[in-house]
């Protein structure tokens, strides 16, 4: 079978590659994806290693670009993405990346500390200016020129008591001025009351706009004060409150006219640093400008670097020191691609010495490789949520493509909900390369694009199921009209609130609807219930059993492809046997009761003469003799109906003791013998693949054999899980009935209680109330029934996948295969750092 059925086959090789064309060979590899290299230095320190030095260096180059990168984010300048990745630089262009890197970041920071030399200049020049504009209205209120007071906020702290302006008229005062937060005005003013005890005269005006930090960039709002007193002991307390509390004090002469003349001063110096701040601001941007066009593709360069030299540090150096060896898996299919690469890199790097790939021998577990594409890469991820696959086990998810979006719709079957779900993956699917650029960091999103073929199978898988149901938002489609003859007349309607549809009388033509169900059960409330439930309760159960069924025969295939005979012969055969005997007989006993019994015929295969299928497989399994029935009706559907349901149970019961012991027995017998196998450790089921022609042991641990109660213990446990699990695992496929009816239901009350609501208001007033309720319909059935509903009916569906299918064939005891691959590094360094900007 092709690789889709399984993970592709895998060799380990060893590959020879001269010190000089290492690099270059490394960077063809890495651009190809195709090559996963084991670390041959597990034991020795990552800072003692061949190549640490360069990545140090890399460490660096990528420091100075996130540098830039924060300055160019800070500035919202865009920076160009063209989507091309590319090439790894060669060794000696690392010198010019990190030259250019480093007259960036210097010339970057040398912009950025004038710039912020010349804001808190700036800053120094603003505040001095708004002093001596304050300070002026202080001054003309002392010498009595303003008779009331233009600021809002003034405080005497003389005294108690308020005291006049005129009082300072006399007393020669000594003054400071200077600016403060506004928020530190409050306690400022309590602490100059404190500690100089009423005896300075304290005002202050607030500054109306805003005022930048030049250390942070943040907007603060200060205010300007203005402190008398008398006296120099009175003058150092105050300095060194002010200086407490970290207000900045200005000089501010006395005289007026050198006021003015300092105030013009300070309005040419800002005028002058506003130019030049300018300019400075413009070269800063014209530097951050230039280097944001390159700077997606300096990372990139960057990033391929540092992997191909992590790469290298696994590699070891053999004696001369000029030949570096590495060890690495491979997909077989890929070899000649391999070696083209290989030999680009040589050719690259000018050496003359060819590489050397030679195919190595190995009992170890070889990595699992699924090829996938954009459309099986979904679903591969949900098996691989599960477990890893063994090697070269079968594959669930091919298979999972065509019956994970029908049991998903099976419990999910509304023809108007799936249309919404398969809308929006369809809408999902067309916009793909456009949603794919944007590289949001929501999770939520990642996962519903992800998924986006998942959401659109299942949309119209549902869209088909719904029309099996003919349930359209809790309504019937009429297509091909009733074939129910039934006329109720007005009296009837009104007076019965429920309705009743029997097929026992003329009311029913005979003839079944052609697809799904006949919508006059839409009206029949007192049996539509009842009906369905009997209909999806049976389907649940003849879709379980058969999906169980296809897990086991999947086991065929594997115990096959590796010649596993005990486990094909005393496992495979005996599961089959329990299964096809107990619980296939009982879906064939549901296709033998709709196909023989009638609700018309008044005999022995009537409706009323029906046997139970629950009741009948219970007696069958504990031999129970069926309790008599009155004549016409008959206790068995067929004949030698008893005789068969004996062989039946017995055979079962004869396959439990087969897979209980017959395969451990047979094991401790060949190795009596001397001729067995070794068991794959840790395995239920054991490999048996020995080395052929070089190829790699499948799944095969030739160190140690396991011990032979210990192959008891796990047979047993196997066996105990399957007979059980048989019985919990067809009841667990109920929950496509149990959810399909909560699903109607809910769908069934949002009409009825909220939509239908609104559809009875009339007149002009009724188009209102009817656009409300619609409005809040349809939000409820967005949220409610489509995206909880069908998020809860997903996750019964991967259970119903991962248990009760998986678990017949699927162990998932792999490791994935993880190859050197430039795409996948570049993706997950520009996520994660995206994630710590944010």
């Amino acid at each position: 079978m092709g690789s889709l059925f399984r993970s592709e086959e895998m060799a380990l090789y060893q590959l020879f590659l001269q010190s000089e064309a290492a690099y270059a060979c490394v960077s063809e590899l890495g651009e190809l994806g195709l090559v996963q290299f084991r670390d041959l230095n597990p034991d020795v320190n990552a800072f003692q290693r061949k190549f640490v030095n360069e990545v140090r260096r890399c460490d660096e180059m990528e420091r100075k670009l996130r540098y830039l990168e924060k300055e160019i984010k800070k500035d919202n300048i865009p920076m160009q993405d063209t989507g091309e990745s590319p090439e790894a630089p060669q060794p000696r262009e690392m010198i010019d990346l990190e030259a250019t890197f480093e007259k960036l970041e210097n010339e970057l920071r040398e912009v950025n500390q004038n710039a912020e030399a010349l804001k808190r200049n700036y800053l120094e020049l603003t505040e001095l200016k708004h002093i001596l504009r304050k300070t002026q209205v202080f001054f003309d209120e002392q010498d009595g020129r303003l008779t009331t007071t233009t600021e809002s906020m003034t405080r005497a702290l003389v005294t108690d008591e308020v005291r006049t302006v005129h009082y300072l008229g006399p007393v020669q005062l000594g003054f400071v001025a200077g600016v403060i937060l506004r928020e530190k005005l409050p306690a400022f003013e309590r602490m100059l009351w404190r500690a100089c005890r009423g005896n300075v005269f304290l005002r202050q005006a607030m500054i109306e706009s805003h005022l930048e930090d030049p250390s942070s960039g943040d907007q603060v709002h200060k205010s300007v004060f203005i402190i008398f007193f008398q006296g120099d002991q009175l003058k150092i307390r105050v300095k060194k409150i002010c200086e407490g509390f970290r207000a900045t004090l200005y000089p501010c002469p006395e005289a007026p006219t050198d006021r003015r003349e300092m105030a013009m001063g300070v309005m040419t110096r800002i005028e002058d640093l506003n130019t030049v701040l300018g300019q400075t601001e413009d070269h800063r941007r014209r530097v951050l400008v230039a280097a944001a066009k390159n700077l997606k593709n300096w990372f990139v360069k960057v990033r391929k670097i540092k992997a191909i030299y992590h790469t290298l540090n696994l590699f070891n150096l053999d004696v001369t020191q000029k030949c570096l060896i590495a060890e690495c898996w491979v997909p077989a299919l890929d070899i000649e691609t391999i070696h083209l690469a290989l030999r680009r890199g040589t050719e690259r790097s000018g050496s003359s010495v060819p590489p050397i790939l030679n195919r190595m021998q190995t009992y170890e577990n070889p990595p699992t490789y699924n090829r996938t594409n954009k459309f099986t890469k979904a679903f591969q991820a949900l098996i691989d949520a599960y477990g890893v696959a063994t090697y070269r086990e079968m594959n669930p998810a091919p298979y999972t493509i065509i019956t994970f979006p029908f049991l998903f719709a099976v419990m999910f079957g509304d023809l108007g909900h799936g249309a919404v779900m398969a809308l929006f993956g369809l809408w999902m699917i067309r916009k793909e390369k456009g949603l794919a650029a944007q590289k949001t960091d929501s999770e939520i999103w990642n996962i519903f694009f992800g998924g986006r073929y998942i959401i659109f199978l299942m949309g119209v898988f549902s869209m088909y199921t719904g029309l099996i149901y003919n349930d359209i938002f809790s309504k019937s489609l009429n297509i091909f009209g009733s074939h129910w003859q039934i006329t109720y007349n007005k009296s009837t309607v009104i007076s019965n609130k429920f309705l009743q549809l029997n097929p026992e009388t003329t009311d029913y033509t005979d003839t079944p609807y052609p697809f799904g169900m006949d919508p006059i059960w839409q009206v029949a409330g007192a049996n539509k219930i009842i009906f369905q439930n009997a209909y999806k309760m049976k389907i649940s159960i003849i879709l379980g059993v058969i999906h169980m069924i296809f897990g086991v025969i999947m086991s065929y295939y594997n115990h096959t492809y590796f010649k596993n005979r005990l486990s094909l012969i005393y496992e495979f055969i005996p599961q089959m046997v329990f299964l096809l005997f107990l619980f296939f007989y009982m879906v064939l006993l549901m296709f033998i009761k709709w196909n023989r019994y009638s609700a018309k015929n008044y005999g022995r295969y009537s409706a009323s003469c029906a046997p139970s299928i629950l009741i009948t497989f219970i007696d069958m399994v504990l031999f129970n003799t069926p309790k008599p029935v009155p004549e016409p009706c008959e206790v068995y559907m067929f004949g030698g109906q008893h005789f068969f349901q004996t062989i039946f149970v017995l055979v079962a019961l004869a396959c439990i003791p087969v897979m209980l012991l017959a395969k451990p027995l047979n094991i401790m017998k060949q190795r009596r013998q001397g001729n067995v196998q070794p068991i794959a450790a840790g395995s239920t089921s054991d490999v048996e693949v020995g080395m052929s022609n070089g190829q790699i042991s499948q799944g095969v641990d030739h160190h140690e054999e396991e011990e032979i109660s210990e192959i008891f213990i796990h047979q047993g446990i196997h066996t105990i899980e399957y007979v059980l699990g048989s019985v919990s695992h067809t009841a667990s496929y109920l929950r496509l009935w149990a959810l399909s009816l909560a699903h109607a239901q809910l769908a069934e009350v949002l009409w009825n209680m909220v939509l239908s609501n609104g559809l009875k208001k009339e007149n002009w007033f009724g188009g209102i109330i009817l656009t409300v309720v619609f409005a809040a319909w349809a939000v409820l059935t967005i949220g409610i029934l489509v995206l909880m509903e069908g998020l809860s009916a997903f996750l019964h569906t991967l259970r119903l996948h991962w248990v009760e299918f998986q678990s017949k064939f699927y162990q998932g005891k792999g490791y994935a295969f993880q190859p050197f691959s430039f795409e996948s590094i570049v993706e997950n360094s520009s996520s994660s750092s995206q994630t710590e900007g944010e």
